[in-house]
């Protein structure tokens, strides 16, 4: 089943899902429990939350106050009052991006990693959608009262959230830098590389261990692991094929630097190793000189070919 037939079925619009709450785009946990097909909907994620909350720090997910609750409410049905027992016993919580990005890796539905794409398609959509009505209302500014202080002063703060979001949508494309302590983040932007796979993703990584086992087993695509094995046992990878059927394992010490290698043609370089991210400074990037990756692509189906 398609993303898109997934949300057409369900007769959803993940962007109006979408609200503006203390600067930051959300989505509530009652929303999320829907779109995620949870049994128990706000219950299931609240208690996926519980379990593993030291993933989500207050950037990641906040409890809205009563006044905030009351405004997503009037969006959603026009003026009302927000009563004991009324639409929720206990003020609901939202999700930022990277919450929801997060909370994809502790849900676990048959459909968590497809609506999980649709979710980020939607945040991204979002920035676009605010980012061109900013660049709109500058020209109409501009052209009408461009004589006025006033005016002058508000293209200024319309430049100023205009470059905000250019330098957003530029640190998603360049290489990335993490420091020490930023556990979370590099954590996500691995789950962000594995989920732009169309169909079969490889990594090389010579310290991989249990970490990874824990990450790849919510990205259904077909995995090949190539490391000289020794933090991962044979007992844990049979358990986790036992489940999940989608690890191969190639026993090969060639490497020093960690890879991730996407439908293969998109190749990351990682300058950590994935049980380690966060824990020292390191960088990301994207290797893009066609004649290296034609190299390394070759060296792997050697590897590959010398294995079956």
């Amino acid at each position: 089943m398609t993303e898109e037939l997934i949300l057409t079925e369900e007769n959803l619009n993940i962007e109006d899902m979408i609200y503006e709450i203390r600067g930051k785009q959300v989505m509530l946990d009652s929303d999320l429990g829907r779109i995620y097909k949870c049994k128990n909907g706000t219950k299931t994620i609240n208690q996926a939350v519980k379990r593993h909350i030291n993933r989500f720090p207050e950037r990641f997910m906040f409890q809205l106050s009563e006044e905030e609750y009351q405004e997503i409410l009037k969006s959603q049905f026009g003026t009302l009052e927000l009563k004991q027992g009324k639409y929720s016993k206990y003020l609901p919580y939202v999700f930022t991006e990277e919450g929801v990005a997060m909370l994809a890796t502790v849900i676990n539905t048959s459909v968590a990693e497809q609506v999980s794409i649709c979710i980020m398609d939607a945040f991204v959509k979002m920035r676009k959608f605010i980012k061109s009505n900013l660049l709109e209302q500058q020209y109409i500014n501009e052209l009408v009262l461009e004589d006025h202080t006033e005016l002058k002063e508000m293209s200024k703060e319309v430049k100023l959230l205009q470059e905000s979001f250019e330098k957003l949508e530029e640190k998603e494309l360049k290489n990335k830098i993490f420091f020490n302590g930023e556990i979370f983040d590099s954590y996500l932007e691995i789950i962000r590389i594995l989920n732009q796979s169309k169909k079969e993703i490889i990594i090389i990584d010579n310290y991989a261990d249990n970490t990874l086992l824990e990450i790849i087993s919510k990205i259904n695509k077909n995995i090949t692991l190539i490391t000289s094995k020794k933090l991962l046992k044979d007992i844990d990878i049979n358990k986790y094929n036992k489940q999940y059927h989608n690890l191969k394992v190639i026993k090969n010490n060639d490497y020093h630097d960690r890879f991730i290698i996407l439908d293969k043609d998109k190749i990351y370089h990682i300058g950590s190793s994935i049980n380690h991210l966060g824990n020292k400074i390191f960088e990301i990037n994207i290797i893009e000189e066609k004649s290296i990756k034609q190299l390394l692509i070759s060296k792997i189906n050697k590897i590959e070919k010398s294995n079956n």
